[in-house]
């Protein structure tokens, strides 16, 4: 059976019609909140990384110069510096900078992340930081 037609021009079956534009709208929107999961879990876990190596890293210096700077020695700074650099140098996925404020060392790190998903909307990689300052500390 033919569909019943309006002065003479035949009647155009409309189903699915309003779900075309839906869609359109409906997935691009679905992929980047897919992205943002997926790359942001990527990054926090970036930025759970970059904090454990500068805690790493702050640790390292402190335990370096820990003898000699509790005997009273000159060369504490220098050598808990030297261990810091040296323990954020053995990871190559984090860069950072070392230094020593107040007799504490302080270690701030960064990372980067390459998206999977975000690249599509033009985020190639997204970037993490991470802080650690460890102080020496005599037993009481």
């Amino acid at each position: 059976m033919e569909p019943p037609r309006a002065e003479g021009r035949p009647m155009h079956n409309q189903r699915g019609m309003s779900l075309s534009p839906f869609v359109v709208i409906l997935v691009p929107a679905l992929l980047v909140v897919i992205g943002l999961v997926v790359d942001g879990g990527a990054q926090a876990a970036a930025a759970r990384h970059a904090e454990r190596v500068a805690a790493f890293a702050a640790r390292a210096g402190t335990d370096a110069a820990a003898g000699e700077r509790l005997a009273g020695g000159s060369q504490s700074a220098a050598v808990a510096m030297s261990a810091a650099r040296q323990a954020l140098a053995n990871d190559p996925e984090v860069t950072g900078s070392v230094a020593l404020i107040d007799g504490a060392v302080v270690v701030r790190t960064q990372a980067r992340v390459s998206t999977k998903l975000l690249n599509l909307i033009g985020i190639d990689d997204l970037s993490a930081e991470g802080f650690a300052r460890a102080d020496l500390a005599a037993d009481r």
